[in-house]
């Protein structure tokens, strides 16, 4: 059985850096909320309402502030001496709130609550910077889930910590002195990390704010799909917020439940985010899997919806978790919110891997801080809205329904921005829903610089199950009449496929598939053709045109033969006639396994097609 990374030595200290740090932050964040709230501690006129506003607020603040330097700082020097100074800076600050609990100084208190903002403002982008300099390719979706998975439990037990300790006799000292403890464990934890040196040595840093968070935010707008991948996170952000926000209320007034039941519901989100993120990693198999990002976006939408739906529970006095729990509805209620986040979990593992992997080395830092600053504006935003709907008369659950509809919109965006998505939305439900997929030997296709996949050709769904299998991202070579078919065709333009037709057919097709394929191969990309040139009849292999050879002339690339084995007499198979149209042998087929092979990489000089043709006939026995 594989070893979780979170027990190697490379990771785990900077797992136990950050989660003690999120921890903290909820303990002294959530304690000084309960203070200013059961011991009507204000500021001038401000009402107790206005006071644990404010304190969201300076918490978000430094965001703003510095998110843009700590991008820039984090990109310029060693990550690791970053993360041991953020956490010698948060001991500092612990000290500076032990003499504000001691004095009960609000202003003091309020000081601590900004710096511990700012701090967490800069050990953000170095969090996630780190990871892809600590772990390998195989690893890095297994080390976003598992910090996604501390960063909620955290959040969660230092919320419960921070009022159960608040709640004591002298109360404060005790928050004081275990924030002041926590501080030190997890700079402990700082030492223990790998060295990490800069990855943009001798870079001058802009510490004009405006600027530098304009000019960072144009970084991440460089490439789209990272850009609206940041806008995606932000959304789950200004999702989340708003929902945790409603909790309070809506147990109140619509659950009729106590304080008790508020922290049910805020266990049973942090849990379920943590629940699905460790999910999304296992159904990941390894890799970036893009296709679970659709998978919890719907999620997200059907379960808030349901929310909608269950309406209120009727009840004539204020009922504890025990009560809760015997009153009717309570089960579907907190079955949707558990899914809901578990759905979170989904959506947001692979959007922060996408992010990490696809930015340039040089620039993630940064990249990651205008994320930062996108969240907390989001989220701030999240706040005004409900200023605004409960001005509108809006109950909480027409204010769910509202967040389906815009949660429904941002998904209809994204995947028509990013058409990458849905694609491997649907080679996810092929791979791993329609079909059991065992591979061989896929090690042998490089994990970098050009090459030629070569397979059999089966059903017209061969592609799309290579797509979702092969690690690394390939561009297919199809006959040019594929892209008439409905429906299929966007598909194929999203896929970036290559039409091709023969010579007889269309001279100019062919030719300009020939300059496409050249300039991939040239880009350092994979290029996948199927060498038979059409679908089999039979289920045996065709013979293999010399298109192949006429690519590898062109380009001195290795040649990676695959074959697919067991798909034949499949729904999307010739077997039974016209492919996809005999539907009695869905229920037969479903589930079947298939095998993907592959054969060791043939040097350009080795190769013609009838070599090809015995290597892919040999695999197939």
């Amino acid at each position: 059985m594989k070893k979780s990374v979170l027990f190697e030595r490379k990771f785990w200290p900077i797992f136990w850096t950050q989660f003690t740090g999120a921890m903290n932050d909820n303990i002294f964040k959530n304690a000084l909320v309960i203070l200013i709230t059961y011991h009507s501690m204000t500021l001038g006129s401000l009402k107790v309402e206005q006071m644990v506003a404010l304190c969201g607020g300076v918490f978000i603040l430094p965001f703003f502030l510095f998110s843009s330097m700590a991008g820039e700082v984090t990109d310029s020097f060693s990550m690791s001496k970053l993360v041991r100074y953020t956490k010698m800076l948060e001991v500092i600050i612990m000290i500076i709130g032990i003499i504000g609990f001691y004095t009960s100084n609000l202003y003091l208190l309020l000081s601590c609550l900004f710096l511990l903002g700012a701090q967490a403002a800069f050990f953000g982008p170095v969090k996630y910077s780190i990871l892809p300099e600590l772990l390998n390719e195989e690893e890095i979706v297994e080390g976003n889930a598992l910090v996604e998975m501390g960063t909620f439990l955290a959040i969660l037990v230092g919320t419960i910590a921070g009022g159960i300790l608040i709640g004591k006799n002298n109360g404060p000292m005790l928050v004081a002195i275990t924030c002041f403890l926590v501080s030190l464990i997890g700079l402990w934890f700082t030492f223990k990390l790998k060295n990490v040196p800069s990855v943009s040595v001798g870079r001058k840093i802009n510490f004009n704010i405006i600027s530098s968070s304009i000019e960072i935010i144009n970084i991440s707008r460089k490439t789209k799909s990272i850009f609206i991948s940041i806008l995606g996170i932000s959304w789950f952000w200004f999702f989340g917020a708003t929902l945790l926000s409603l909790f309070p209320h809506y147990v109140r007034d619509y659950m009729h439940g106590n304080e008790e039941v508020v922290t049910l519901f805020l266990a049973v989100f942090s849990i379920g985010v943590a629940i699905g993120s460790i999910i999304c990693e296992k159904l990941s198999h390894e890799r970036l899997e893009l296709g679970l990002v659709p998978f919890g976006s719907i999620g997200l939408s059907l379960f808030v919806l349901d929310l909608f739906f269950a309406g209120s529970i009727q009840a004539d006095k204020v009922l504890n978790v025990q009560e809760f729990f015997m009153a009717k509805g309570s089960f579907r209620i907190l079955f949707d919110l558990g899914m809901l986040s578990i759905m979170s979990g989904f959506y947001i593992v692979p959007l922060y891997t996408f992010i990490q992997t696809r930015a340039d080395r040089t620039e993630r830092s940064r990249v990651i801080a205008a994320n930062n600053i996108l969240n907390a504006l989001f989220m701030v935003s999240s706040a005004i809205m409900l200023m605004i709907l409960f001005a509108l008369k809006f109950t909480i659950p027409e204010i769910f329904l509202f967040i389906f509809i815009l949660n429904t919109l941002v998904a209809i965006y994204i995947y028509t921005v990013i058409p990458e998505f849905l694609l491997r939305f649907f080679c996810y439900i092929l791979v791993n829903i329609i079909y059991r997929i065992d591979t061989k030997d896929l090690h042998n296709i490089p994990k970098e610089g050009g090459a030629v996949v070569t397979c059999n050709h089966v059903t017209f769904v061969d592609w799309l199950i290579l797509a979702g299998t092969v690690k690394r991202p390939m561009r297919f070579v199809m006959h040019y009449s594929f892209m008439n078919i409905p429906l299929a065709k966007f598909l194929f333009k999203d896929a970036k496929v290559i039409p091709i037709a023969g010579k007889n057919e269309d001279p100019a097709i062919m030719e300009n598939a020939f300059k496409m394929i050249n300039d991939t191969l040239n880009e350092g990309e994979i290029v996948c053709i199927f060498p038979e040139g059409k679908i089999t009849y039979d289920g045996e292999l065709n013979a293999f045109r010399p298109g192949v050879e006429k690519i590898i002339e062109d380009n001195r690339v290795p040649v990676i033969p695959l074959a697919m084995k067991g798909l034949w007499g499949s729904f999307f198979s010739r077997k039974f006639g016209q492919a996809a149209t005999n539907f009695f042998v869905i229920p037969k087929t479903f589930r079947m396994k298939i095998t993907i092979v592959s054969g060791e990489a043939i040097h350009p000089k080795d190769l013609n097609a009838k070599h090809l043709e015995k290597v892919t006939i040999g695999l197939l026995k």
